[in-house]
């Protein structure tokens, strides 16, 4: 009997397997198809007149402006710079971030005291302080990563801030009970309940940070696809400012797609905590 029960319990987990891998496939080849779909008909407009090539460009214009881009090298030497800043500005955002986020929990007077100060620095538009940072810093990489950092540095200390803030009460009451000093009780509890809110705003900051970057760039730099997009815009080249674009939406999914494999190495190694 209980080898019979195995039996049908393995062959139930099979076909859940089955059906999620089913449903995988069937997510990404639909997803596939529309970005497909969407390109085609971006070329159809385009080349039948409805949409002004000009204006739009298309994907095969896009095309033959990366390949060039390519060939002379300026392409990798703009989006190096790029992506160079960007993951500065990422990573050190978000570790401030979380770091800065962990003591405000440790001190709720503190907390208490900055959080409307947080609320007000999180509504100011930070292009704002755009030439200040150029005052300051000057205007290299450093005035850029500076404005990546005040664009997503308040939001990753708002968010973890609350998800540390909404760990269970009721556990938090038990571990002191128990004698767990606030260590213990960050180590063991808050900071593993708390693992799917730091990758959230892990995913928040890619797309923050190349708004900082992209900004950044519109405002001091010289190189890098931000300063192609307003190069393109100056001379009236479209299909550079358009490919300039697609390039920075093809690095922001490769970040994305990075955090995704740390989420799901997270959720492997915490049971999904």
């Amino acid at each position: 009997m209980n080898e019979l029960r195995n039996i049908a319990g393995n062959d139930r987990r099979s076909a859940y397997l089955r059906r999620r891998k089913t449903e995988f496939i069937r997510i990404r080849v639909f997803r596939i198809a529309v970005l497909i779909l969407l390109l085609v008909l971006w070329e159809v407009l385009t080349r039948s007149g409805i949409l002004n090539p000009f204006v739009f460009s298309s994907p095969s214009r896009i095309l033959a402006t990366g390949k060039d881009l390519s060939v002379s090298g300026a392409l990798w030497r703009h989006v190096g710079t790029s992506v160079l800043e960007t993951i500065s500005g990422f990573v050190s955002g978000t570790i401030l971030g979380i770091l800065i986020a962990v003591v405000l929990w440790w001190s709720p007077a503190v907390s208490k005291v900055l959080d409307p100060y947080l609320v007000v620095l999180n509504a100011l538009p930070k292009t704002a302080l755009g030439p200040v940072f150029i005052v300051c810093i000057g205007t290299g990489a450093g005035a850029i990563i500076a404005m990546t950092l005040a664009i997503s540095l308040i939001v990753t200390i708002l968010n973890v801030l609350n998800g540390f803030n909404q760990t269970d009460a009721e556990k938090v009451r038990l571990m002191r009970m128990l004698g767990a000093n606030r260590l213990q009780i960050f180590r063991k509890l808050v900071l593993p309940a708390n693992l799917s809110t730091i990758v959230n705003a892990l995913k928040i900051n890619v797309g923050l940070s190349w708004v900082g970057v992209i900004t950044g760039e519109f405002l001091v730099s010289r190189a890098g696809l931000g300063y192609l997009i307003v190069y393109g815009s100056q001379v009236f080249k479209m299909d550079l400012v358009m490919t300039s674009v697609a390039v920075l939406a093809v690095c922001a999914m490769i970040m994305h797609a990075g955090i995704m494999l740390i989420e799901r190495a997270t959720r492997t190694r915490f049971g999904g905590s």
